[in-house]
């Protein structure tokens, strides 16, 4: 990381009663299109930059997780300001609790990480116009050719770490 880096990254909640901390960049940003995540959010997707769950701090209040359904059957953990409700991550079944989701909207300074794979794709809105050269799939992709070198390594630490 250089002397630069936007790293650490805050964020929170709308009210302010959540407030957290991204310590490092994540692993990879998704711009999941897929209709469950229309649904939950209420929007024409969802933005979620992974990161290992220890590289999240929370500063301030205590996120309320609520347990929702997935399209997956899986279900999902979403931490939630028990005050004004916005989520600020999700623990996905597959990644469990050593990943976050953090939603990218919560960030400080939300223009901080654009999406590195757009994903579900073919449900995406059809009036949602992805900019020229955007890396995108018609569902999701194999994590060993998408991933840069940095993060597989990060991902190989912990699921050494964090065997499921």
């Amino acid at each position: 990381m250089s002397i630069d880096s936007p790293f650490p990254a805050d964020g929170g909640c709308a009210c302010g009663a959540i407030r957290y901390r991204m310590t490092t960049p994540p692993l990879f940003v998704h711009c999941c299109h897929c209709r469950w995540c229309q649904r939950e959010t209420g929007a024409s997707f969802a933005l979620n930059a992974m990161v290992e769950a220890d590289r999240v701090i929370v500063l301030q209040g205590e996120p309320e997780v609520v347990a929702t359904p997935s399209n997956s059957g899986r279900g999902q953990k979403i931490s939630r300001c028990p005050r004004c409700h916005v989520a600020v991550w999700s623990n996905y079944a597959g990644a469990g609790d050593a990943v976050r989701f953090v939603r990218v909207g919560t960030l400080d300074d939300p223009d901080l990480l654009p999406p590195d794979i757009h994903i579900f794709t073919s449900s995406k809105q059809p009036w949602v116009v992805l900019p020229p050269g955007a890396r995108a799939v018609s569902e999701f992709y194999e994590i060993e050719r998408e991933w840069p070198p940095q993060s597989l390594e990060r991902r190989r630490i912990l699921r050494g770490a964090h065997p499921r």
